[in-house]
C-alpha cells in the first residue's frame, strides 16, 4: 500500500514523534489529518499551512476520538507517558487503537518504546508493551510497531539543556555505558515508510536506533558542536529516585542491560540512513 490510500490520522502532531511523522508524510504528498488538544497552538498551525487538516482530539475523550477517526485509512497513534501517566498512557494506548479497528482503519501504526517486549521491569515501558499485545490481538487488515531507543533530541530538553549550557551533561549514568540514540526526525522517516510500505512491513516490530555512545564521548561530541567545553557530570541514582521512580528504574536497565536496535542492520534492511549524535549535534542551535 503506497501513497494515496486514504487519510492517516496522526495522534500527538504536535509533539515530537506525531510532528515529526506528520511532517515526513506531508512532504511525501500524503493526506494527514493531524490530532492535537490545541489546534489553534503555533505548531498546529504551521502543520495547517504545511496542508495538514488540523482537527481536535484528546486521547482520553473516545467520542472526540470517535470523530477525528471517521474516514481515516491509516493511524499513527503515539502516546506521552510523562504527561499521562503510567496507567493513563496505557488506558490512552489501547482506547484508540479499540476505536481504530472499531471505526475500519486498515493500517494502525503504534509507536513503542525500544525493548519493550523484553520485559524490562520499567513500568512505562511495560504498559507500553501491554498496548502492542492489544495492537496485536485486534487483528488490524495490517498493522506495524516501531519501537524507539533514547531520543537525541531529549538534550534540548528542559531535562538536559540548562545544565549542558552551563557546561555539564548531567544524567545518571556510568561512564562506561553506552546508550543507544536516535534524533526525532528518523522516527518520522521510519513513520512515513511504515505507511508507504504497509504491505512488506505488516506485522513488523523494529525497534529504532540511530547512533550508540557513553556519556563522555557525548559530552565531547556536543562540545565539538556548541564551540565549547561540556562534560560529563554523573547524578546521583538517588536524587533522580527522589523525583521519579520510573525514571530512575529505567536509567538502572539503561546501565545494567540497554537498548539492543540493530543500527546497521536496520539502515540495510529499510534504506534510512541514520543520524549520528555528531550530524544531528551540528544542525541544531547551540
Amino acid at each position: 500500500m503506497a501513497r494515496g490510500q486514504g487519510v492517516i490520522l496522526v495522534t500527538g502532531a504536535t509533539g515530537q514523534q506525531g510532528g515529526a511523522v506528520a511532517r515526513e508524510l506531508l512532504a511525501r504528498k500524503h493526506a494527514v489529518r493531524a490530532m492535537t488538544r490545541e489546534p489553534d497552538s503555533d505548531a498546529a498551525q504551521a502543520l495547517g499551512r504545511l496542508g495538514a487538516e488540523v482537527v481536535k482530539g484528546d486521547l482520553n475523550d473516545a467520542d472526540s476520538l470517535r470523530r477525528v477517526l471517521r474516514g481515516a485509512w491509516g493511524v499513527f497513534a503515539v502516546q506521552n507517558t510523562w504527561e499521562a501517566g503510567v496507567e493513563g498512557e496505557e488506558a490512552q494506548g489501547k482506547r484508540i487503537a479499540e476505536l481504530a479497528r472499531e471505526g475500519g482503519v486498515q493500517h494502525y501504526v503504534y509507536t513503542s518504546v525500544g525493548s519493550a517486549h523484553r520485559k524490562t521491569g520499567i513500568p512505562h515501558f511495560d504498559n507500553k508493551a501491554r498496548v502492542e499485545a492489544t495492537v496485536r490481538g485486534l487483528a488490524f487488515p495490517s498493522h506495524v510497531i516501531l519501537r524507539p531507543v533514547f531520543f537525541i533530541d531529549n538534550f534540548l530538553s528542559p531535562g538536559f539543556k540548562p545544565g549542558i549550557d552551563q557546561g555539564k551533561l548531567m544524567i545518571a549514568l556510568k561512564p562506561t555505558t553506552v546508550l543507544q540514540m536516535i534524533a526525532v526526525k528518523d522516527i518520522g522517516k521510519y513513520g512515513a515508510l511504515a505507511f508507504e510500505t504497509a504491505d512488506e512491513l505488516n506485522r513488523q516490530e523494529i525497534d529504532l536506533a540511530g547512533d550508540a555512545h557513553t556519556m563522555p564521548q557525548t559530552a565531547q561530541i556536543l562540545s565539538k558542536a556548541a564551540g565549547r567545553t561540556i562534560t560529563f557530570q554523573p547524578v546521583p541514582i538517588e536524587e533522580v529516585r527522589k523525583a521519579g521512580e520510573d525514571y530512575a528504574i529505567m536509567l538502572e536497565w539503561f546501565d545494567r542491560v540497554g537498548y539492543s536496535a540493530d543500527i546497521a542492520g536496520n539502515a540495510k534492511r529499510y534504506g534510512i540512513k541514520p543520524t549520528t549524535l555528531a550530524e544531528w549535534a551540528a544542525s541544531v542551535q547551540w
